[in-house]
């Protein structure tokens, strides 16, 4: 077992909820990402508890003593801004960004809204609102993006909904598919290269990226089966990739999450289109998996950081988005 980072006092950390579960679905995901952080955290000494917020309410936090949460959770009521409001409220400081950045993240359209505005890369998109699913409508898309494009819901992660669309006889099935997750669906343009990705640890100027990942999927399906219940997919860390190219993926991904207001950790997701190794981004992860399959985990061995002590790292920086005051008397 590695031993914790000697600059954290572990007893001051308090009694700390881990929250895994939810309602979303990526519950499954969820509770073994929350079981490996439980289990991580209480082998560095932490005083943690598992707590899932499908079967106890967030009020119970409070009552029964939490000083703080680590948020396991991924997706809707979890990743978006609700759970973390709730926090807020509650005054109990968790991991991961803030109420603001939180939503705009788990929207992929409102993310690249914002990277759009700032000049950042990402595919070109349409965006399907629920009055806007005619089929004449859905129709017309691979005129404006291409074949072959990706439809997918824009606030479900673990490449839940996803479709990647060769044919236009495919579009109309494929919008229906994600909008069974998410009444709003995302056409984006299809980059054609290789997908990497890069986790993100800390706040505002002292943020660091660490090593990218190169991810090779079986057929190029890096899906919800791939990711997390097979060994088919190889990940490289080290990547491989040229040194200035991988900086500059760092670069970007360090800039894409300043740019929506991320603190504490994250994960951006990218491809590097094969034709002019141009990096686009894809969506940023505030929540990312810590399963024995997940990437943050990986990217940070590579950078000499054990998974406790990556747990115990992203626990310590728990903070709200605006520290509680003291009550008037």
């Amino acid at each position: 077992m590695t031993l914790p980072d000697s600059s954290i006092d572990v007893k001051a950390l308090g009694k700390v909820a881990v929250l895994m579960g939810g309602e979303s679905a990526e519950r499954e995901v969820s509770l073994m990402s929350g079981s490996g952080v439980l289990q991580a955290l209480r082998a560095s000494g932490v005083d943690a508890h598992a707590f899932d917020p499908a079967t106890n309410a967030l009020s119970d936090l409070k009552r029964d003593g939490y000083a703080r949460c680590f948020i396991a959770l991924h997706g809707r009521h979890g990743e978006d801004g609700t759970v973390q409001g709730a926090l807020e409220l509650l005054g109990i400081p968790y991991t991961g960004p803030g109420v603001m950045a939180s939503a705009i993240a788990m929207d992929k359209v409102m993310t690249k809204r914002v990277w759009l505005a700032e000049g950042l890369p990402t595919p070109r998109y349409v965006w399907l609102a629920p009055d806007c699913q005619q089929p004449e409508v859905v129709r017309a898309v691979p005129g404006e993006l291409g074949l072959p494009l990706i439809v997918k819901p824009p606030r479900e992660g673990s490449s839940i909904g996803v479709t990647k669309v060769r044919e236009p006889a495919e579009m109309q099935g494929a919008v229906e598919m994600s909008a069974r997750y998410d009444p709003d669906v995302l056409c984006e343009e299809f980059i054609d290269g290789e997908e990497v990705t890069c986790p993100v640890l800390g706040h505002g100027a002292q943020a660091r990226a660490l090593p990218v990942i190169r991810i090779v999927a079986p057929d190029g399906a890096y899906d919800y089966q791939n990711k997390y219940f097979t060994d088919d997919v190889k990940y490289q860390c080290p990547s491989g990739l040229p040194e200035a190219e991988e900086r500059e993926i760092q670069r970007i991904v360090l800039e894409a999450y300043r740019t929506l207001g991320c603190r504490g950790w994250g994960r951006a997701d990218l491809m590097i289109r094969a034709s002019d190794r141009k990096p686009f981004l894809l969506e940023m992860n505030t929540s990312p998996g810590m399963t024995g399959h997940s990437l943050v985990p990986m990217s940070a061995r590579a950078s000499g950081i054990s998974y406790e002590e990556l747990c115990l790292r992203i626990l310590a920086a728990a903070a709200l988005d605006t520290p509680a005051r003291p009550r008037a008397a």
